[in-house]
Formats: C-alpha cells, structure tokens, sequence
C-alpha cells in the first residue's frame, strides 16, 4: 500500500464510504481534486489561462466520470503576489471558460498569496443514476475510452526541456461526456483514468475483489501514464457491440484490454504524487 492510499484509508467507514471519484449523497455528487505548481505542473510548461483551464477540467473528469452533471463550483487559490493583474486575469479567464463550456456556475470560495499556484477546486454535480466503481462481474470486459500515453509521454518532453503544442493532451485533456451520458445503463462500472491506465484497473480491482487478465499487451510506460483522462470502463460480453455503436456515435474509441477474473491484480506503477 503507498503513503496515498494508506492516509486515505484512516477516513473510511461503512457510514462515510470513500473510494469513488466523488461522494454520492442525495442526488449531488461532490468532488475534489488539487492542482498544484511542481507536483501537477511548472509555470514554464503552461500560460495563466491553461494552468486555469486544466485546473478545471480535471475535476470535471470526476463529474463526468460518475455520469452527473456539475453545476457549481468553490475555489481554493493561492497565488504569488508577484503575479501581475494581467496573470491574474489570464488564470481566470481559464477557469470561466471551462466552468461556461460545461455550464458551472463558481458560486465561492477562497483566496491567498502564496510563493507558487496552488488550485483547490471542488465540484458539486447532480445525477440520479451515478456510474461507481463497484458492480463488476466475473467475466466482464475492463476497456478505456480514446488513446492513452500521450499525456505521459508530453510530460516527458517537458521534463527534458521541450514544449508542447496548446491543445496537446497535457494541456487539454478531452472529457467522454457525451458517451458516458448514452453508454451509462450499458456499463457495471467506471472511472476516469487519472493515475494510469494500471493504477487504476487496480483500483477496480480492490473495490471488487477481482483480477483480471490482459487480452492485449500494453507497454509499461503507456500503461502507467497519468493524467489521461480518458474513461476506464467495465461492461458484460453481451453489451461489447452496443458500447463499440455509442462510441462511434460520440467520436469515441473503445479499447477492450482485459477481462474480469477471480484472484487479485497487483499493477506495476509507481505513485505520481508521492
């Protein structure tokens, strides 16, 4: 178990249970995600208008990925006081054009001089047929939406020095709303791929109890990058051509990469942010 996991696991209790990629109370789902300079991102791979634009669209990726539709928003933001209005203004002009692109309205939140970006946001969405991470049988298929290892492999290329294009994965990642919103009744259960695609079939896994068994080879570092988002779906045999149909529908590829087996599944990746 690494350090994330095991704090997580000190809040969990069958009153308050804990490991969806929202908390699913009453018909709202509530979601939360960090975006933080030098554990997320560095100053000098994004514009103030990206680092406020990806902020959000990653805790979309958790409304999306429960099949709820958010609808408000509360920030957290520190910033350095060196940043200049025009900064400010950039940072959010790309907060208000992803919230105004999935109809968010920031209802609040709080504001701090800081030596970096620090971006806490908090999404509230509704739903009445929330898409979780249990209800997967023996025997179904595990596939994700799209392409993955973009992301990861553009992370390396800042890393070393280089720069990627503004509409590159890393820095706009590409939600599946439209197909997880027809393709809903058709799936057992889901989540966004935001640690690796192997991190979080493992995540799948331990909220089932299952193994699973790869039907295609996935190269390590395209298995273990992060920050894809794209969706990591489970679906019965039966479901396979009507969830290829609503994929082609929504411009949305569908990989099947493994199928659901007794046992237990331990992946290979190590830990993003610790």
């Amino acid at each position: 178990m690494n350090a994330e996991n095991h704090f997580i696991d000190s809040f969990r209790s069958l009153r308050t249970p804990i490991g969806d990629d929202g908390a699913y109370l009453g018909h709202y789902v509530y979601s939360k995600d960090l975006f933080y300079e030098n554990v997320h991102f560095k100053r000098t791979w994004l514009t103030p208008y990206q680092i406020g634009y990806k902020a959000m669209i990653v805790n979309i990726s958790d409304a999306v990925a429960m099949n709820a539709v958010p609808k408000y928003a509360l920030l957290g933001i520190a910033m350095p006081k060196s940043m200049s209005f025009h900064q400010m203004d950039e940072l959010s002009r790309g907060i208000r054009s992803a919230a105004l692109e999935y109809g968010i309205e920031i209802i609040g939140g709080d504001t701090i001089g800081n030596s970096k970006i620090d971006i806490s946001v908090t999404i509230v969405s509704e739903t009445s047929k929330p898409l979780l991470r249990t209800g997967i049988k023996e025997g179904d298929i595990i596939a994700y939406t799209g392409v993955i290892g973009k992301s990861g492999k553009e992370l390396r290329y800042l890393l070393s020095g280089g720069q990627v294009h503004t509409k590159s994965r890393f820095a706009t990642p590409i939600l599946r709303h439209s197909f997880i919103r027809r393709a809903y009744r058709h799936l057992r259960g889901g989540m966004d791929i935001s640690d690796g695609l192997f991190s979080d079939i493992g995540k799948l896994c331990d909220s089932n109890r299952i193994g699973v068994r790869f039907s295609r080879k996935i190269a390590k570092n395209v298995g273990c990058s992060g920050e894809e988002y794209e969706m990591l779906i489970a679906f019965s045999p039966r479901n396979l051509k009507t969830i290829r149909r609503l994929g082609a529908l929504t411009r949305t590829p569908i990989v099947p990469v493994a199928q659901v087996v007794r046992g237990k599944y331990t992946h290979c990746c190590k830990a993003h942010h610790f």
